[in-house]
């Protein structure tokens, strides 16, 4: 299996900005125009992620179609579990950001007890992308909400 992951590089991230804000944007838009409630949104697009996922996973190399619709679709995802957590359960984004970044330090840590490296570099075997993919689902919902931000 080649790298799975594109180079990083200002590139990477300027697009990855992009990405993320798009699918922060339009998880809004769906959840306050689709008119299912946000659970459900959720719940699609839970199930979306999945589908997008064994795609990306079924690749054989970087195809960037494929790994950037991932990363839309994650961003979306973690925005709907954000909201679910913050506007639905109440439950403080300081401390949901907590909560996630120990999850984070905790998936770090097994991947690289497991693997050796978190070289993003080396995403060439099926156990680094998974963990790989788990790592950025879990970075998403501690990203606060637009209208939880200094800009609102």
């Amino acid at each position: 299996m080649l790298n799975k992951v594109p180079e990083v590089t200002v590139w990477f991230w300027i697009i990855k900005v992009l990405c993320t804000t798009v699918g922060e944007s339009f998880a809004d838009w769906i959840n306050m125009n689709l008119g299912v409630g946000l659970i459900s949104t959720a719940l699609i697009f839970t199930g979306a992620l999945a589908a997008v996922l064994v795609w990306q996973l079924s690749a054989e190399r970087y195809i960037p179609f494929v790994y950037w619709l991932t990363v839309v679709v994650v961003s979306v995802t973690g925005t709907l579990y954000t909201d679910i957590l913050t506007d639905s359960q109440g439950v403080p984004l300081a401390l949901s950001s907590s909560v996630f970044a120990g999850v984070l330090a905790v998936v770090f840590g097994v991947w690289y007890v497991r693997e050796r490296t978190l070289s993003v570099h080396s995403i060439t075997t099926r156990p680094r992308e998974l963990f790989y993919w788990l790592a950025v689902l879990v970075t998403l919902p501690s990203v606060p909400p637009p209208e939880t931000g200094p800009w609102s």
